[in-house]
């Protein structure tokens, strides 16, 4: 791995880490870490020590692990359901701050609960690390445009890999809609030579 001046701070760290852990569980973890020559995060891990701020490299070292030892379409499934963890981890920690979790923001209309919550997601990835998020708000869909994302930072893949970044999305509209599915797929990829991560996301919920 190569040097990286982005991060992301100890709070997502940990919150990365305790996902990945509820997932794979304790020695899938470690295996994974071992792996990727991360014996001192796994020693962290040991101590329960989770609150570790985490380079772009690192992260995307860490979810091309997770290809190397389920296999590239277990690995991205496995990123997938960490994502969706990664959520409930993040809602706990950052909802209060950004009123996700105020009575006023869910009792608003799905619609507006859906543009409101979204954006409040992007302002978190923006104020608290160096991932940058951008909107795009169109008819019937959303565009979430991750201008430098550390999932793929410094990767090159046949298609886009950013599968705990669509898990993460898919869990928030499931939450914040009671319950809901709704399509969410990663449609342009810089590891794939795209100008940002770029996830669709639809307005509408699947019958």
């Amino acid at each position: 791995m190569t040097a990286t001046p982005f991060y992301y701070p100890d709070r997502m760290g940990k919150i990365i880490l305790q996902a990945m852990e509820e997932i794979l569980g304790r020695n899938g973890l470690h295996a994974i870490l071992n792996l990727a020559s991360l014996s001192d995060l796994s020693t962290c891990i040991l101590h329960r020590e989770y609150d570790q701020a985490l380079s772009f490299a690192t992260i995307s070292h860490l979810h091309s692990t997770l290809e190397r030892f389920y296999g590239p379409h277990g690995g991205r499934g496995v990123a997938l359901r960490i994502g969706r963890a990664c959520f409930q981890h993040g809602l706990r920690e950052f909802g209060p701050l950004h009123g996700l979790t105020d009575l006023t923001f869910r009792l608003l209309p799905m619609q507006t609960r859906f543009e409101t919550g979204a954006a409040a997601l992007a302002d978190i990835f923006n104020k608290h690390s160096d991932q940058r998020v951008r909107l795009e708000n169109k008819d019937t869909f959303l565009l979430w445009h991750i201008e430098r994302c550390p999932l793929c930072w410094e990767r090159t893949t046949d298609s886009p890999c950013c599968q705990m970044a669509v898990g993460l999305l898919q869990e928030s509209l499931y939450w914040m809609s009671g319950g809901k599915y709704y399509r969410v797929e990663e449609i342009a990829c810089l590891a794939c030579g795209d100008a940002a991560c770029t996830i669709l996301i639809e307005k509408k919920p699947m019958s």
